[in-house]
């Protein structure tokens, strides 16, 4: 079971990986914070302080077109956001 998905790359995580010392990442929906931690620390090389976990909820959306009315749904999601040590950092980019 792989744990960590991909990375949140977002004008708001960007600024708090800049301020804070926090990344985000979507998570596996069954994985729980100890192993989150233990994923990200054995990918990155990091020392994490803290996970914070959110479940996010599929959207529905409805549309009308010519043929009639379609209706759909996002998928569901778990993001993890976690906090590293002061001092240490995760590149993406080189990790990609």
């Amino acid at each position: 079971m792989s744990i960590i998905i991909k990375p949140i790359v977002t004008e708001k995580v960007t600024k708090e990986s800049e301020v804070l010392n926090r990344f985000g990442f979507y998570v596996n929906k069954k994985a729980n914070k100890v192993q989150i931690k233990k994923a990200v620390e054995a990918a990155y090389g990091v020392t994490i302080l803290s996970v914070n976990t959110m479940n996010v909820r599929p959207d529905r959306t409805t549309k009308y077109t010519k043929s009639g009315l379609i209706s759909g749904k996002t998928n569901a999601a778990k993001k993890a956001f976690v906090q590293v040590q002061e001092g240490e950092t995760i590149d993406f980019y080189n990790n990609i």
